[in-house]
């Protein structure tokens, strides 16, 4: 290909001014850098100069250097000087000044992998012979009581084990860890532990309580005798029975629910103490069906038992309780709630007889802080975006919302809820009361602590400084979940980086809703990208096999979903009655993955059948 000495000009002219921009880049973070933990040093200046490389308009020089047929920078996050020397290089040879361009303390392309990888292993372990990347998994309390249990995930693959700080006490974080130590240990793989602190997050109030006594009462003739069963909804408290059916619902757990099966018989004793059942008859998305013909009471902490009849027998199962009876808010569109800070339970609206509305709906939130943040015609967004809301009008104790997205139906509200503000820009940040007191046992026993709704870099000082004060040298893992803390990444990987190991999370449920849906792949993808300049690895969160941990069978979508997560260094997956058998699919699909692509380089393995393909025409 022929190429103009002026072509070559222009192109070197690009070439030099991306190199300035990150020599002034250099010295613009010069401070930032040397504070850096020693293994980061190097690490820490190639995200500087990356920054300085995306600061700049290259998509028109990528694509003339792949006409060239010279390397595109598209894969060059990790080592990113190197590489623009190495193009640099190329161009002297071309325009006939056979000059090779280096510069002191860049990193190859080999280097920079093997620092990824030793980054990476210190966060989350070794990894497993077939597989580069890593499985944390989300443990339930069951792995408190229950080793084997831990020992079967350690089996199917799990790499690190999550404990999330807002369950459980710390008896029940000792009791599995411990498990988890000696099942490590037993099964000679190097498990990490991981714990999350709550972070200061945003949630719906209590709401007044809904009847505590549930009656269950099957269809009676004017003698008295049952004619018809009663039609009974399981499912948990927020799944609401389908539309236009009458039925009663009995809120139960999602994991002892994903335990029974068509044709088991439900017993328990009701609040008079009378021996009922019920029987299951079919699954219809995240509830199941049953009926029965006893006339019933029941009220929250009733043990509700399986029974199953199979070749053996009948068969006793696992033992559960009838969970919390909770009121719910239900909203329209069109509707108002009324947001309070005094933490009074919320209540649904009240209307007389005519259907004239008396009293609208009323809520508290967990962070009342926030009312001096927010500002009228900002959004809000309730129950992980399912309903959406905008204030209305805001005082110093109150804001009015009116909800402009709910279901047609209505949408229900319950106590506990997310509540996000995506453009407020809120003052709410850092470690909360309760993270302090968590920490102190984390930075005890754990190996790293995730750190949730990291927004800038004053929160990870405060965090470094109160680990400092514990004399704790644990991994940290910075949670995004914000527009801010995107924003905000670089700085904010930076100052972490004055410790090791560091790791960053894409929680990437509340960060589509804070940044918007649409918005949410190029997000994640800009994360990936940052994580790789800096050789921090990261983890691909949310949502992950979420309908096979569920329920036991994943959605075409989880499956492209769970091997696009190959880009990462590990993958988390959420607790659920399945879980095993998702840990187990999650791991076939990364080592199947990872002979096609490693992270978003493409490898073309042999195609066994290629032999066999015809590339003749045939005529008719």
């Amino acid at each position: 290909m022929k190429l103009s000495q002026k072509k070559l000009e222009r192109l070197h002219s690009r070439i030099n001014s991306i190199i300035d921009t990150a020599q002034e880049m250099e010295l613009q973070y010069k401070n930032e850098l040397e504070k850096t933990h020693p293994t980061y040093r190097k690490s820490a200046l190639n995200l500087v100069h990356y920054m300085a490389l995306r600061s700049h308009y290259i998509e028109d020089l990528q694509q003339e250097l792949r006409l060239m047929g010279l390397p595109g920078l598209s894969n060059c996050e990790g080592h990113v000087m190197r590489s623009l020397l190495a193009i640099k290089t190329i161009l002297n040879y071309l325009s006939g000044n056979p000059k090779n361009e280096s510069h002191k303390g860049t990193l190859s392309i080999k280097k920079s992998g093997k620092i990824m990888n030793a980054n990476t292993r210190a966060l989350f372990g070794n990894k497993g012979k077939k597989r580069r990347t890593r499985i944390m998994v989300t443990i339930p309390n069951t792995a408190a009581s229950d080793k084997t249990f831990v020992n079967r995930l350690i089996k199917l693959g799990m790499n690190s084990a999550r404990i999330n700080c807002a369950h459980d006490n710390t008896d029940t974080w000792s009791k599995m860890i411990t498990n988890i130590r000696e099942a490590s240990v037993q099964k000679h793989k190097q498990v990490k532990v991981m714990m999350d602190l709550g972070g200061p997050k945003l949630r719906t109030g209590t709401i007044v309580p809904g009847p505590q006594v549930i009656h269950i009462k099957p269809e009676k003739d004017e003698i008295g005798r049952t004619t018809n069963p009663a039609l009974i909804w399981l499912a948990p408290a927020e799944v609401s029975p389908p539309a236009n059916v009458s039925a009663v619902h009995i809120p139960v757990e999602a994991e002892w629910l994903g335990l029974t099966k068509r044709g088991d018989e439900i017993r328990f004793k009701d609040s008079r103490d009378k021996k009922c059942k019920f029987q299951i008859i079919r699954k219809q998305k995240e509830g199941k069906w049953a009926t029965t013909m006893d006339s019933a009471y029941i009220s929250p902490g009733v043990h509700l038992e399986i029974y199953r009849q199979n070749e053996k027998g009948e068969q006793h199962f696992e033992m559960g309780e009838l969970a919390a009876i909770s009121q719910n808010i239900s909203l329209s569109i069109g509707d108002k709630i009324r947001i309070h800070k005094d933490p009074i339970p919320g209540e649904p609206a009240k209307y007389d007889e005519n259907g004239a509305l008396l009293e609208m709906a009323h809520l508290s939130c967990t962070l009342p802080e926030i009312f001096k943040d927010v500002k009228e015609g900002e959004p809000i967004l309730f129950d992980d975006g399912k309903i959406e809301g905008i204030i209305e009008s805001r005082a110093d104790e109150e804001l009015i919302v009116k909800i402009i997205n709910a279901k047609e139906s209505g949408s229900k509200l319950q106590a506990d809820k997310g509540i996000n503000l995506p453009i407020s820009d809120l003052s709410v940040t850092g470690l909360t009361q309760k993270d302090m007191i968590d920490l102190e046992f984390v930075a005890k026993y754990a190996d790293a602590v995730n750190v949730s709704f990291v927004n800038d870099k004053n929160d990870v000082e405060q965090l470094l400084t109160k680990l400092k004060e514990l004399k704790s040298d644990i991994g940290i893992v910075l949670k995004i979940e914000t527009r801010k803390g995107f924003n905000n990444l670089p700085q904010i990987m930076l100052s972490a980086m004055q410790t090791y190991p560091v790791g960053v999370m894409i929680a990437r449920g509340d960060l589509a809703i804070e940044t918007g849906w649409k918005n949410i792949a190029t997000i994640q993808e800009e994360i990936l990208r940052i994580c790789e300049a800096a050789h921090v690895p990261d983890i691909w969160a949310t949502q992950v096999l979420e309908n096979m941990a569920k329920k036991g069978l994943p959605s075409r979508a989880e499956i492209t979903d769970a091997a696009a997560a190959q880009r990462a260094e590990c993958v988390m997956l959420n607790k659920g009655p399945h879980i095993e058998k998702a840990v187990k699919l999650l791991d076939r699909i990364l080592r199947r993955m990872q002979n096609y692509q490693r992270k978003k380089e493409v490898i073309l393995e042999r195609l066994e059948f290629a032999e066999e393909l015809s590339m003749k025409q045939e005529y008719a």
